[in-house]
């Protein structure tokens, strides 16, 4: 996400702390190399324009030139900046007065529409929502499967199913059926085309006024940039948007389409997509992005995935094995599939403070035959042989080598890191590392 912008701007803040005092030259010179960097990105050159503005402003002051590390102060600016044109705040779905409240999901063919609907219906089923899926959109027909096929995976029950019934029909239907089932929201997956025109417009206009959803989302793929924006503008002129949901987030290099997208239309993101996992979708909240941008990490969004990706109990318990050197290669298989469910190895780096450069350097194709190659060495031992490694010689490791799959180097890697692990463990309990690590690896 955002990785050559991000490398950009890096650069350019690391020439400017070479610099000791700044001067106005010096300001300046930065500011046109952000600039390049933003044009480049692909953002709106109305947004360049106006945050540049912003930023050489309150850099000129003598808070700045004057003090003892103004590279920082310049960082803090471009920081504040960001998040003025990212939206300042993060905003709510907005609920209706009595239920069910209707998200109307609209947006392009191609844009996720309908993967997204499902993504949200998980996160408001995570916040004790009770749901209603409904696939009214009837032009793709593979849309009503792939949504059926979505809703039974997360047991979410889906409304509609029968290309041949009219979108309102359906729609009529579906909210009868929330009434009945006592749903707080319903999520329609409208109809989308491959470019705006005139018809998809009057059927949006006639299915919003009909079921008067409290809100309007439109999905957009961030990855088309600026062609993300003037979507957004064309469905603003037809139907009023109440939010943006940027969907392949975790693909977009540049970040055109995030930086540009609030400033130009004045319709806040809502959400972003970070992957392709059904629990992929995240609140989108404007001081993070920025600090993601400027390569400062975003710790509060690791916590947060963390605590939902760790079982509490189980958590406890492995520390505590961890502590008495009772760790073994099954605790180690499960700590690996948490960390999967938080995310690629790529996304995590990137929320960790000073890490975000590293993510550039991981193969994310690498990253995953990597972790399924551990997890098939590690349950073609026995029971005994994963609580108890030191056990694990030379015709066992033939003998788990061939039932994974895999070489014995690969057996011998494994267990060498997880020595390692354990050695790491045993000196945090004995208080030779720094508190907070044990946390990590507890966790």
């Amino acid at each position: 996400m955002f990785e050559v912008l991000t490398q950009k701007l890096s650069k350019i803040f690391s020439s400017l702390g070479s610099k000791g005092r700044l001067s106005e030259k010096d300001i300046d010179e930065a500011l046109r190399q952000i600039r390049l960097a933003l044009l480049e990105a692909d953002v709106n050159f109305k947004v360049v324009k106006s945050f540049l503005a912003g930023v050489r402003e309150r850099a000129l002051t003598a808070q700045v030139l004057e003090s003892l590390t103004p590279a920082q102060q310049i960082i803090k600016i471009v920081n504040e900046e960001l998040v003025n044109i990212l939206g300042k705040e993060r905003n709510h779905l907005i609920a209706a007065n009595r239920s069910p409240s209707i998200a109307m999901l609209v947006g392009l063919q191609g844009s996720g529409k309908t993967t997204t609907a499902a993504k949200l219906a998980l996160h408001l089923k995570n916040t004790g929502q009770r749901l209603l899926l409904v696939a009214a959109d009837t032009r793709r027909p593979a849309a009503i499967d792939q949504l059926m096929m979505l809703g039974k995976s997360l047991d979410i029950p889906v409304s509609g199913g029968d290309a041949r019934v009219e979108p309102l029909v359906i729609c009529r239907q579906a909210l009868k059926q929330a009434q009945e089932m006592g749903a707080t929201w319903v999520i329609i997956d409208t109809q989308g085309r491959l470019h705006v025109d005139e018809a998809m417009m009057k059927e949006l206009t006639q299915l919003k006024a009909e079921i008067h959803p409290s809100e309007v989302l439109l999905i957009v793929d961030a990855m088309t940039g600026q062609d993300a924006v003037n979507t957004a503008e064309e469905f603003k002129k037809h139907v009023r948007l109440t939010g943006l949901i940027l969907t392949k987030m975790d693909g977009d290099a540049r970040g055109g389409a995030a930086l540009s997208i609030k400033f130009t239309t004045g319709v806040p993101v809502k959400f972003i997509g970070s992957g392709e996992k059904v629990s992929a979708l995240e609140p989108f909240y404007p001081d993070r992005l920025a600090s993601r941008i400027l390569g400062m990490g975003d710790v509060v969004t690791l916590i947060e995935r963390a605590e939902k990706a760790f079982d509490g109990q189980h958590a406890k318990q492995l520390e505590k094995k961890m502590r008495t050197a009772e760790f073994n290669l099954e605790d180690f298989l499960w700590q690996l599939r948490q960390l999967k469910k938080m995310g690629s190895l790529t996304q995590l780096v990137e929320l960790v403070p000073g890490l975000s450069k590293l993510a550039s350097n991981i193969p994310q194709e690498g990253e995953e035959s990597q972790m399924r190659k551990i997890e098939a060495i590690i349950l073609s031992m026995t029971p005994e042989e994963r609580h108890n490694p030191a056990i694990v010689k030379g015709s066992r490791r033939r003998r788990i080598a061939q039932g994974s799959g895999t070489a014995t180097r690969d057996i011998n890697q494994l267990l060498n890191q997880f020595y390692q692990m354990q050695k790491l463990a045993k000196m945090a309990a004995q208080g030779r590392l720094p508190k907070n690590l044990m946390g990590i690896l507890g966790r």
